[in-house]
């Protein structure tokens, strides 16, 4: 069907409108946040995006969530947080925090007093749940230990916790609904000058997520944590955070993220950073592109990529390596790769830096690319 154009000039009805999501989108992407320091790492103010994660180890058990802290640093967390649900895991955060390099988060609901007992302790941040938190008399109590020991807070407001009455006026915990109770808390705070604030607003559906995150990008300047809560287990939750985390980074709208995934958090990390790279927004460790296999494919490619995965470090230097099974597409994609191969049947064309580099043998065309990763790397 053809689209009528509108008098005659200007265009069609719908390149108008493609210009104006075009231009709106455009604003969306150059709008800068403010910046909030968490210990030595930025959030907002054009810092890059942050990754952060959570332990499921027992706060109060120093030795395992001290480990587990480690072992997300080494995957490359920015930023830790740990449940502070009694009194006991209060005082643990200062001993935690002695024995760890990267940022503490002290995840807190249902009392101010253990958030107040966290920052005292030396955390370096709180997260705070709107829906369960308490009143004006609470908040304003723990604005004035914030403002005495100048600690970040995060908003966190949660679908599945959100305040009764914003559930009775929209009738569910609608994106309107989320946002709401974000900035209604963040006037309580600012009501007490305080404005060292991260929000969210995360629900189980993408949908919702992303629609609630897309109106606060919209009403306020202060830093963005995303991310898709109780996303599940496996495949379904690393699909959900890669759809709903990626379509707002696209956007422009996100300043530390964190993926939730139900298992060890050390996956979380992983995940994240792989985001982050399809995005375009971070380059580190090595981004491979390989070919989804048909009858063309002349050898076991699947097996080769697992092997060079195994053989070539996941952080540092950033460095793209093209695995490609046939003639078709595979010189071009190994030829704008950083390294790549082309194979055909049970041999393959070696590329580095957009020039023809060797040939040979499946075998020996992987090893070469191995030795010359590594060096480039």
């Amino acid at each position: 069907m053809r689209v009528r154009h509108q008098n005659g000039q200007g265009g069609s009805l719908a390149h108008k409108a493609f210009k104006a999501r075009e231009k709106s989108a455009s604003a969306v992407r150059g709008r800068q946040k403010l910046a909030v320091r968490v210990g030595p790492v930025w959030i907002g103010g054009g810092a890059d995006i942050s990754i952060q994660s959570m332990t499921n180890t027992d706060t109060k058990d120093v030795e395992a969530t001290v480990a587990q802290i480690k072992a997300l640093e080494a995957a490359g967390c920015d930023i830790a947080r740990v449940s502070v649900y009694d009194s006991a895991c209060a005082n643990a955060v200062g001993a935690i925090k002695a024995r760890t390099s990267i940022p503490l988060v002290a995840d807190i609901h249902f009392d101010h007093k253990l958030a107040i007992q966290a920052i005292e302790n030396g955390v370096d941040k709180v997260r705070i749940n709107p829906g369960n938190i308490g009143a004006k008399k609470e908040i304003a109590a723990l604005a004035a230990c914030l403002k005495m020991h100048n600690t970040p807070v995060r908003i966190g407001v949660n679908a599945g916790s959100l305040e009764s009455d914003l559930i009775k006026e929209h009738g569910r915990p609608t994106p309107r609904a989320m946002a709401d109770s974000a900035l209604r808390h963040v006037a309580l705070l600012e009501l007490h000058g305080y404005n060292n604030i991260v929000l969210s607003m995360k629900a189980s559906n993408v949908a919702d997520t992303v629609a609630a995150y897309r109106l606060m990008h919209g009403q306020t300047a202060y830093p963005l944590h995303v991310g898709v809560t109780e996303a599940g287990f496996g495949e379904l939750a690393v699909m959900k955070s890669a759809i709903g985390i990626g379509a707002l980074l696209l956007d422009g709208i996100g300043d530390t993220i964190r993926v939730s995934i139900t298992g060890d958090p050390v996956q979380e990390v992983r995940i994240a950073k792989e985001i982050l790279r399809a995005v375009g927004l971070r380059r580190e460790g090595v981004e491979f592109i390989s070919c989804p296999t048909c009858a063309r494919c002349g050898v076991e490619l699947e097996a080769i990529v697992k092997h060079l995965r195994e053989h070539l470090p996941q952080t540092g230097k950033s460095l793209t390596v093209a695995v490609m099974g046939c003639a078709v597409n595979g010189p071009g994609e190994a030829r704008e790769a950083d390294i790549g191969i082309a194979f055909g049947k049970g041999n393959g064309v070696l590329f580095k830096r957009g020039a023809q580099f060797a040939s040979g043998g499946a075998q020996q065309m992987i090893n070469l690319l191995v030795s010359e990763a590594r060096a480039m790397l």
